[in-house]
């Protein structure tokens, strides 16, 4: 079954309003269920786009799914770093581009403006109608400049040359600022991502008060050009931001914010902690996503949507994103509490 995309409900969902039906809202899928909802391969170009901008094969899986949007980068637009051993996890130290400050004037910094933003504009003949794109970022403030700079080296360089270390997060932020202000001006383009991780299970990546100096302010400054644009700001973050949810609502001024582990707080209470103050966006745990029978994962969403029913303020989808490892059966018992409700085709 097919439901008529209609981009308002997930905007209604931003708005912390009740939406018209019950909404889906997911940052990314993956390969082999992109071919499975569109019933299409993807092909080697395709495959190579995962991430990236617009593909008509990715899109058909999201109208299918029952999405009213579809995620793409704005550009190629990002933040060179040498070449590293692909494997299943990275270290936050490898790769680094920047240790001194020699090295950093050296750096072949991006030019936002020199990039290809048409298929922001392109899309409009091959979006089906009520759809809109989602932009997200090559990565955000902090992530860009760990990858840089590598964690280790980052967290020396904050305590002995902070000058150095500021003028990283400047040069960082201020062409994201320019990457969101390009990108948010496409009539395309319906809401925008912030994709930048600032924590880990027990607490923020750095301190509160170093985020606030270096991190905060470039990514209110994004969160400004998204708004002033007219469009909402999606904040997704892995951690544990307890400390600085404050700063997010009101300093930052988020519209919504997305990912969530039970390991730090189940998405209900998530909701009911914050859900007067920002829309939350799906929540349902990866581990329990993956561990659970299809019943257990249409009871939980079935419920967490009940929550919402009457309050909204929340789309329903994962903790996180949709990797291959997650049963296929389990994500569309999840999608199903949604696409089987409101106008179908």
């Amino acid at each position: 079954m097919k439901r008529e995309p209609g981009f308002e409900n997930l905007l209604k969902v931003l708005c912390r309003q009740v939406p018209d039906r019950p909404t889906l809202f997911e940052f990314f899928l993956n390969g082999p269920f992109y071919e499975k909802l569109a019933g299409k391969p993807l092909g080697v170009e395709g495959k190579d786009w995962l991430w990236g901008t617009f593909n008509p094969i990715v899109t058909e899986a999201f109208r299918t799914a029952g999405y009213d949007y579809v995620t793409v980068l704005g550009s190629s637009m990002k933040f060179e770093t040498p070449d590293i051993e692909k494997k299943a996890t990275i270290s936050l130290n490898a790769g680094s581009a920047i240790t001194d400050r020699k090295s950093f004037e050296s750096y072949c910094w991006p030019d936002p403006d020199a990039f290809d933003y048409s298929s922001l504009e392109l899309a409009k003949d091959s979006l089906p109608a009520g759809m809109k794109l989602i932009v997200y970022g090559p990565c955000g403030v902090l992530e860009n400049v760990i990858s840089l700079v590598g964690f280790e080296r980052l967290c020396m360089l904050l305590a002995d040359d902070a000058d150095l270390a500021k003028d990283i997060f400047d040069a960082v932020g201020s062409r994201l600022v320019r990457y969101y202000e390009i990108c948010a001006a496409f009539d395309t383009v319906g809401a925008l991502i912030v994709n930048d991780d600032w924590g880990f299970k027990t607490a923020t990546m750095f301190s509160p008060a170093d985020l606030r100096r270096y991190v905060f302010g470039w990514t209110k400054k994004i969160v400004e050009v998204i708004h002033k644009a007219g469009r909402p700001a999606i904040l997704h973050s892995c951690g544990n931001l307890d400390r600085v949810m404050d700063d997010i609502i009101d300093d930052i001024k988020f519209d919504a914010k997305h990912s969530f582990e039970d390991v730090i707080i189940p998405v209900e209470q998530v909701y009911e902690k914050w859900g007067g103050r920002i829309a939350i966006l799906g929540g349902i745990d990866m581990d329990f996503m993956c561990r659970s029978t299809p019943e257990q994962v249409r009871q939980r969403c079935e419920a967490m949507l009940a929550k919402a029913a009457t309050r909204g303020g929340y789309a329903l989808g994962t903790g996180n994103s949709v990797p291959e490892y997650v049963p296929f059966d389990n994500y569309i018992a999840m999608i199903d509490c949604v696409r089987t409700k409101g106008t179908v085709q």
